[in-house]
């Protein structure tokens, strides 16, 4: 924009010659004399309505910075600039701060503010300028401002006067149809609104989103404003407390003043912010109080824009939306849920009469999203929607008791609608977790009133299937918890919960409470439904797996063929549960050490899975992959490989390329290529496998643990023992860090390091280490525990290597003995020490051992 310093049209000169006024601020200098209107007008510099004030300790944002760049750019900037975004933002601020700046600088000679609440206020402020500016009647508004717009064109008859119109709080784009500033070289206008309808860009004007303050904006602003009233709190408070007001500048503004006049500290007031019980309105400054000149509370000013959302097409559906939204994730919500049946239906029954479907749901978003209310970003369909936390809370306070158990009913039925059975899209997983975990936060009694809603369990057993077990855990405690309370603790529901807190307890590596809770829920099953129910018959499987996990492998084939027997009487041979649980006594047949007879059980059940739940079921696809491992373990790696490649096409097409099974089967089939003799293949495999796991999974992910393990051993195999080390000394650290030094992978991977660390040449390194870990193994677990057999024959392996075979054969003989009183002759573990022995005995020590897990 021009100088201040360039010459006046000799018009304006000859009226400044006359008249100097001002309303408000004037240029540095000038002095401000108030006079009713002229017919002949004002001279200039001249200002026409009221620049609000700053506010306290305002903060230089960047956005203010790229509005004086896009307007004052050379070759003429942009014309015409939209400030848009949620109430509270500090548009209005901004656009203050802009225009207070250009005028005191001198870089407009004319200065127009007008509140564009409505056209009537529009064309009073054009009128008013018309009168002041040019002489004109301010009789016929309409005409006037048509004047004043005329004059501001360029041109021959229009004026070249530098000037800036500032149109604030745009209530609805309509209003300015025919208003609008012209596109003059020598003008600027800048608008601030909520709206972001399509009719605010184009034709020279530019919209721009004023976002929230950054984290560390809102707490220097709440530290400021603090400080103006010697008020000093931690920072960590400060910081914490912008966060639980969703770093909006208006509610800092209104929650400071609210500090000081009631004397409240940051711990205490965010303490009440948790209050469910207290409405945001209870947490704020009386209308009286508000700070700066505000002429709204925060919920006041949100509560007008769902009014007007309201108005827009469809007419009616914004505000049921908005309450739908106010339930969910406010960073993310997928459209999937949001045209669900359940959530079209609560649209219908809180809007006009009249059928509705999925594009009028996506249109009341968009009518939101043309007020700023939330976020609408169709592109990103899992996280479609975005609403601000406190915008929620308002929503929400604003609902009573049986509305909002209605609308939290709808969201858990669109989420259950929208969540499909296989989860073969992560990021919509993903989505749907947190969406899920956002709703119960609000959940009452409305989700218990026939049963505990699906959704529930769901969540749960997502948490867990995506790799999240100990969180899997945890949220089974609370569920418990609060099933009991609710429905009491006898109540079926809060039985099947009971039994997938079990599972994933087991999972999470808490064997032993596992089974104490499946011991005390077959009990209470067998009473409460009887011994021969399907639920009663499915949480005896369960304990019985436990029975081998603490390591009788024995003991669960015998149960599982007790159990078979008894789920075929009562369900059939071909039921879900009795495929099932042959499934898993196939898979302890091998684990007992008759890799054979699992096999040949797990292909008769394979066959009647796929004829009765179908080739491409999760459950199919589960008993193919532990067919492949038992046939490995039973020296038939060739059918492995074959069964694994043809599984991992499968997966792929059925579950997706990124699903958790999908890259397990890779990781399976890497490694029997490499025990079937190809490592370097193996090592390529999974040098590709590992950043796909980690970006689908995260790092710190189990599977992500296996992949890093079983990579090291590959590279070993392959001949590198020194890079295996260098891993496995790696991914030690991050599993002794990540899941403690007792977890049983911590403890695997100790033993496999110091072994490769042997094979690497360094016998006393592996010796020392081994040493130390029996010692570990021993005081942790007991003597008798297969880890610490398994720790005692590596390390007589090892001694033996240093030592002499005589040494190892000592060990060796010691460790077999213990094994043979504590497990049996016939233990797969026994089995293994014993072949162990032979081969030192014979001068042959073996070297390799399975790595696939």
């Amino acid at each position: 924009m021009p100088s201040a310093s360039a010459g006046l049209p000799a018009s304006v000169g000859a009226h400044a010659a006359r008249r100097s006024l001002a309303v408000g601020y004037a240029a540095p200098g000038s002095r401000i004399t108030y006079v009713a209107s002229s017919a002949r007008g004002v001279g200039l510099p001249h200002q026409i309505g009221v620049v609000p004030q700053q506010a306290g300790c305002f903060q230089p944002r960047a956005v203010l910075r790229r509005l004086a760049d896009a307007l004052e750019a050379p070759g003429g900037g942009i014309l015409c600039q939209v400030l848009s975004g949620l109430g509270g933002v500090g548009k209005t601020q901004i656009a203050a701060r802009y225009a207070r700046e250009t005028w005191r600088a001198g870089h407009v000679q004319l200065l127009v503010w007008a509140t564009a609440a409505t056209r009537e206020a529009v064309l009073s402020t054009y009128a008013q300028a018309a009168t002041e500016v040019l002489g004109s009647d301010a009789s016929d508004p309409e005409r006037a401002a048509r004047a004043f717009l005329a004059w501001l064109e360029p041109g021959a008859t229009g004026s070249a006067v530098r000037w800036l119109v500032v149109l604030d709080d745009l209530a609805d784009p309509a209003d300015l149809r025919g208003l609008w500033p012209p596109a003059a070289p020598h003008g600027r206008t800048l608008v601030t609104t909520r709206r972001r309808d399509a009719a605010l860009s184009g034709s020279g004007r530019r919209l721009e989103t004023v976002d929230l303050f950054s984290p560390a904006e809102a707490t220097d602003y709440l530290r400021s404003a603090l400080a103006l009233h010697d008020r000093v709190e931690p920072p960590e408070q400060l910081a914490a407390l912008a966060t639980d007001l969703g770093l909006l500048p208006l509610a800092l503004s209104q929650a400071a003043t609210h500090l000081v006049d009631t004397d409240l500290d940051c711990a205490t007031y965010r303490a009440l912010l948790l209050d469910r019980g207290r409405t945001m309105a209870r947490l704020l400054p009386e209308q009286t109080a508000l700070p700066d000149d505000q002429p709204n509370s925060v919920v006041a000013a949100w509560l007008l824009s769902v009014d007007r959302a309201d108005e827009l097409r469809p007419v009616g559906l914004a505000r049921p939306m908005l309450q739908l939204l106010s339930v969910l994730d406010p960073h993310g919500i997928p459209m999937v849920v949001l045209t669900s049946g359940p959530a079209i239906g609560h649209l219908a029954a809180h809007g006009p009469a009249g059928r509705l479907d999925a594009q009028d749901a996506v249109q009341a978003l968009r009518a939101l999203h043309r007020l700023s209310l939330i976020g609408h970003a169709p592109a990103q369909p899992h996280r479609a929607v975005q609403v601000h936390q406190l915008v929620q809370r308002t929503t929400r306070e604003a609902l009573d008791t049986k509305r909002r158990r209605h609308v939290v009913r709808a969201a858990a039925d669109g989420l259950g609608a929208a969540w499909p059975e296989i989860e073969r899209d992560t990021d919509l997983a993903r989505s749907l977790r947190a969406n899920a975990a956002a709703l119960f936060r609000y959940v009452d009694d409305g989700l218990y009133e026939a049963g505990m809603h699906p959704l529930l369990l769901r969540l749960g057993r997502s948490l867990g299937k995506s790799g999240q077990v100990g969180g899997a855990v945890a949220y089974h405690r609370e569920l418990v918890e609060a099933a009991a309370a609710r429905l009491g603790a006898l109540h079926p529901d809060t039985l099947t919960v009971r039994h997938d807190m079990a599972q994933w307890m087991a999972r999470a590596g808490e064997p032993v409470e596992a089974a104490a809770v499946l011991a005390d829920l077959v009990r209470d099953r067998q009473r409460v439904l009887g011994p021969d129910h399907p639920d009663t018959l499915l949480t005896r499987g369960s304990l019985t797996q436990r029975i081998g996990e603490r390591g009788d492998p024995a003991g669960a084939v015998a149960g599982f063929a007790a159990l078979r027997s008894d789920m075929i009487r009562v369900l059939g041979p071909d039921h879900p549960y009795t495929l099932n649980s042959e499934h898993i006594e196939a898979c302890w047949r091998g684990e007992a050490g008759d890799a054979p007879s699992a096999v040949d059980l797990l292909v008769a059940v394979l066959e009647r899975l796929t004829r009765v739940l179908g080739p491409d079921h999760p459950r199919t696809l589960t008993a193919r992959s532990d067919l492949a491992r038992w046939r490995m373990e039973a020296r038939r790696p060739a059918e492995a490989v074959r069964d694994l490649t043809g599984l991992l096409a499968d997966r792929e097409r059925v579950l997706g390329r990124d699903h958790p099974d999908t890259l397990v089967t890779r990781r399976h089939l890497a490694v029997v290529r490499g025990l079937a003799g190809d490592s370097a293949r193996a090592v390529a495999e999974l040098e590709r496998l590992l950043p796909d796991t980690e970006r689908v999974l995260g790092p710190a992910h189990p599977h992500a643990h296996s992949v890093r393990y079983q990579l090291a051993e590959s590279r070993g195999h392959s001949g590198d023992p020194d890079g295996a080390a260098a891993d496995l000394r790696r991914l030690l650290a991050e599993a002794t860090r990540a899941l403690g030094p007792e977890h049983r992978r911590t403890l695997n991977t100790r033993r496999r390091l110091a072994e490769w660390q042997g094979r690497a040449g360094d016998f006393g390194t592996a010796v020392a280490e081994l040493t130390e870990l029996c010692a570990y193994t021993d005081r942790l677990l007991g003597p008798d525990h297969r880890r610490t057999h398994r720790a005692r024959a590596a390390l007589a392996e090892w001694q033996g290597r240093l030592a002499g075979p005589e040494q190892a054969v000592a060990l060796l003989e010691a460790v077999l003995a213990d094994a043979v009183r504590a497990h049996g002759t016939a233990d797969p573990h026994t089995v293994g020490i014993r072949d162990r022995l032979a081969r030192w005995r014979l001068g042959t020590p073996p070297l390799a051992e399975s790595v696939l897990t």
